[in-house]
């Protein structure tokens, strides 16, 4: 198991989501505690989970077992 940290800005951004956008995004972050990565794309040192229309931007450090979420935004935004 993975640990997940939200930075405040991270946290504010997935707050803001509406209800079932929410919901959404924390079923994949549930797959990112458990170590799901399938699906998952690499860049440039950080990595994609999709999520609907959104998409959680983040770090994993297999070392140590912690995956820092960099952002969370709508398709449109977040690249």
């Amino acid at each position: 198991m993975y640990n997940v940290i939200f930075d405040k800005d991270t946290r504010n951004n997935f707050l803001k989501l509406e209800k079932n956008s929410q919901e959404l995004v924390a079923s994949k972050l549930k797959d990112l505690v458990n170590g799901n990565f399938i699906g998952d794309k690499s860049l440039k040192g950080k990595f994609r989970k999709r999520a609907g229309d959104y998409r959680i931007i983040y770090l994993k450090e297999n070392d140590i077992l912690l995956i820092t979420l960099i952002r969370i935004a709508h398709r449109k935004e977040v690249y």
